[in-house]
């Protein structure tokens, strides 16, 4: 494996555990506020969506036999 299927690797797992974290937060309903400003669940449910997408974008592409 070389240094950027690895890097690839590791975006994928954080985003991964983005993903499981807004996950969770679904769940559980877990209230977010930042300031006076309490963050909607609806924001969760479109990070959740992006970083799924991401994580399985990248481990795929980190997987692919490089062309060289």
């Amino acid at each position: 494996m070389n240094r950027q299927q690895t890097g690839l690797r590791v975006a994928s797992v954080l985003f991964g555990l983005f993903a499981i974290g807004h996950l969770y937060r679904l769940i559980k309903q877990i209230p977010v506020q930042v300031g006076n400003h309490q963050i909607p669940m609806g924001l969760s449910w479109i990070a959740l969506i992006i970083a799924a997408v991401l994580c399985i974008w990248l481990w795929r592409l980190a997987s692919t036999p490089s062309s060289r």
